[in-house]
């Protein structure tokens, strides 16, 4: 929460938050129409959904009904309530946490909404040196409710991101590299370990990844190591492992690092 919340400030951006539970409803997070004191006239109340940067928190806890009331926001960035549709603003963005370790409440999540998700990245323990320094901050007075005790520095406005990511769009990328990014996708369906692989949306977000990777890199063209880099992230969410090969102990990296070595890049 944190990570993302600092994220937010730095980015200019405004920050929501809902933490997903069984009992919680679609209208939790889109909006509902209400009645004023009138009675007679119903008044918008926009949800968490509207904030440009939104954290569902531990999203597998909520039933699928809720989930899939994310899908319209993060495909068509807009919400439709009673029939009306409504935009979310430009920088609309989703983040979302789930607990690998815990099951019990939980709910899986479809498969249409997990394709959504540019990236799956797996948080591990910090290294030796990082936990040292999360001890002295706390030590220091360091708290999460307080963004004093953690500047950001100087943030991005809000409109050097969008044209940041105008840049980042409007890249071009080299017919080999887009090339191979559609090879690797079409890899993930013809292998046996996988029960299910690639949509083409994947596809899609590992372009969008490779161009992202250029630009932080100062680079304006994406070259074969991006999509490399890139292809853990974007499908180690979007394949499923059949259960023969989750018996065997694989992993989707696994895999992915297996196709990655059976695929000629291009030079």
């Amino acid at each position: 929460t944190l990570a993302v919340r600092a994220l937010a400030g730095g980015l200019s951006l405004d920050f929501g938050r809902v933490q997903f539970t069984p009992d919680l409803m679609p209208t939790d997070l889109t909006g509902v129409n209400v009645l004023d004191g009138t009675g007679r006239d119903f008044t918008w109340r926009p949800g968490p959904v509207f904030a440009d940067l939104l954290l569902a928190d531990e999203i597998n806890r909520a039933p699928a009904k809720t989930q899939a009331a994310l899908l319209e926001s993060m495909e068509e960035r807009q919400v439709t309530v009673d029939g009306v549709t409504r935009p979310l603003p430009e920088a609309f963005t989703v983040f979302a946490t789930q607990n690998p370790v815990e099951y019990e409440g939980t709910y899986p999540l479809p498969e249409a909404q997990v394709d959504r998700f540019l990236m799956k990245i797996s948080v591990d323990y910090p290294p030796e040196e990082a936990e040292r320094r999360i001890l002295d901050r706390h030590d220091a007075g360091f708290r999460a409710d307080d963004q004093a005790t953690y500047p950001l520095g100087e943030p991005v406005s809000r409109e050097e991101l969008l044209a940041m990511r105008d840049t980042v769009n409007r890249m071009h990328v080299d017919e080999r590299i887009r090339r191979y990014i559609t090879d690797i996708v079409r890899a993930t369906r013809g292998e046996s370990v996988f029960a299910l692989g690639a949509s083409p949306r994947a596809g899609v977000a590992l372009l969008q990844a490779a161009k992202a990777e250029a630009w932080l890199s100062g680079r304006d063209f994406a070259i074969p190591d991006d999509v490399k880099a890139l292809a853990f992230p974007v499908l180690r969410h979007r394949v499923v492992l059949t259960p023969e090969a989750e018996v065997e102990g694989r992993s989707s990296d696994d895999e992915v690092a297996a196709l990655l070595e059976t695929l000629e890049a291009p030079r």
